[in-house]
């Protein structure tokens, strides 16, 4: 008989050690957490772990902490550090501060390792993977077997998926599928002609890179409608008062637009409506039919993507500079054929409203984001769970299916702990669930969701008061 109970939680990224670390806070005496995370240390995860000095946060530093924490800490953290002093580029005019984004990755480890200290033990980091669940048990890659009485799912990201035109050519040395691979990116040649499918935060992102490593040759960046990532408001916080949770999607649609026409009127950008929107995200999301939610994906998600996860002004600016210099042309078209020859790659495209374009490139990299659809199939552990019907792809194939309180709808089996997923793998019930403030508080909503399912165990086994 066990004399505690025992959580794990698969995925050490920033949702993952948040999880962790609001478990550690809410649960008493009785409770252990593991944390399985291969990197060596929790909390950054593919956002946050980069070293690279472009990469910045794409919001003040103000709006970016965990749940619980006192408004503005991560900026008064920041700001506290050598690393501010040594980045005068990361304090804007107006006195926001856009931080290169590995400082909010130390920021959660700091405390994540605060959690762990005060835990006594209880709290503790895997540098493992998980790799499979069998008779109960979480295996990981090491051999080591876990036996957790609830489990959290915290994986969220997969790597980005290789345009099917481009596969054949995966082994080219000019194809680059990984941007977030700044060693790859070092060895384009200063004046070399480079392709970019993708136009939103992480072209933008790659090409701040490039320019930094002394790229100055010609850049065309497409996709299928040529959208780019749109500016912070600068100055002051407005809170906008506007209401989208009732109606179908046209309906809702037609009141936002009305409202940036007000805020207009009154001297204010849109900004201020689109962060009313996404402030209710969560809620209008599950008010809309699956037919409308279809509706948003296919018409409206890029618009809502550019507007939503806005550019870093030191990105925005470097992206600028490019297009004014006429070394970065921005493309609605699609890759209509690529091929290649010797070193190089030879893209044909349909350009929206221009016919066909040909491009000779020394390199192609792709930024079109990790692909949510193969988040199960892609990850060993999670195409393990799925294949004993433990967990299943949502409807929208945004990433795994939950129900309200977080679980996972996979059948219930006596042999398998409950199961809760943290982050973005949650997004198709959720839907507002790709940044923070939304990420930060339904971590710790999955903390007390799984504290109070732990407390239904039978007493025997459950010693949570």
């Amino acid at each position: 008989m066990k004399s505690d109970l025992h959580v794990v939680i698969v995925g050490g990224g920033f949702s993952g050690a948040a999880t962790a670390i609001a478990l550690q806070r809410l649960a008493p005496e009785g409770v252990r957490i593991t944390l399985l995370e291969p990197r060596p240390v929790p909390g950054a995860g593919v956002a946050y772990s980069t070293s690279e000095p472009t990469h910045r946060i794409n919001v003040p530093a103000a709006r970016m902490q965990l749940a619980g924490d006192e408004e503005g800490a991560f900026d008064r953290w920041y700001r506290s550090q050598p690393a501010f002093l040594d980045d005068p580029a990361a304090l804007r005019d107006d006195g926001a501060v856009f931080p290169q984004r590995g400082q909010f990755g130390l920021y959660v480890a700091g405390r994540f390792a605060d959690a762990a200290r005060a835990s006594g033990g209880r709290l503790v980091h895997l540098q493992e993977s998980a790799a499979a669940f069998e008779e109960g048990e979480v295996v990981t890659d090491s051999g080591r077997r876990l036996s957790p009485d609830l489990l959290v799912l915290a994986v969220s990201h997969p790597p980005p998926s290789i345009p099917p035109l481009a596969r054949p050519w995966q082994a080219h040395p000019g194809l680059i599928a990984n941007p977030w691979q700044t060693e790859k990116l070092s060895t384009i040649a200063p004046d070399a002609a480079v392709a970019i499918i993708g136009t939103a935060l992480t072209m933008a992102d790659t090409v701040a890179t490039l320019t930094r490593l002394g790229h100055r040759g010609p850049i065309t960046a497409f996709s299928r409608r040529g959208l780019l990532s749109r500016d912070n408001l600068r100055g002051e916080k407005v809170e906008w008062p506007g209401e989208y949770l009732t109606g179908n999607l046209r309906h809702r649609l037609r009141r936002i637009r009305a409202d940036v026409a007000a805020a207009a009127e009154q001297g204010l950008g849109w900004q201020v409506v689109l962060d009313a929107v996404r402030n209710q995200g969560q809620e209008s999301w599950r008010g809309l039919s699956i037919a409308d939610r279809l509706r948003f994906l296919r018409h409206l998600r890029s618009f809502w993507d550019v507007h939503r996860y806005r550019v870093a002004p030191q990105v925005s600016d470097v992206l600028n500079q490019r297009r004014e210099a006429g070394s970065l042309r921005v493309l609605a078209a699609r890759l209509a054929a690529l091929d290649a020859g010797g070193n190089r790659l030879r893209l044909s495209l349909d350009v929206r409203r221009g016919g066909q374009e040909t491009l000779e490139v020394s390199h192609l990299i792709v930024t079109t984001g990790p692909a949510h659809a193969g988040l199960i199939d892609g990850h060993p552990f999670l195409r393990d769970l799925a294949g004993r019907d433990l967990i299943r792809a949502d409807a929208l194939n945004l990433g795994i299916d939950v129900d309200a309180r977080s679980r996972a709808t996979g059948l219930r089996r006596d042999d398998a702990p409950p199961i809760f997923v943290a982050g973005p793998a949650a997004r198709g019930y959720f839907g507002e669930l790709m940044g923070l403030p939304q990420v930060a508080d339904h971590a710790a909503a999955v903390a007390a969701e799984a504290l109070s399912s732990l407390k239904t165990l039978k007493p025997a086994r459950c010693p949570v008061s």
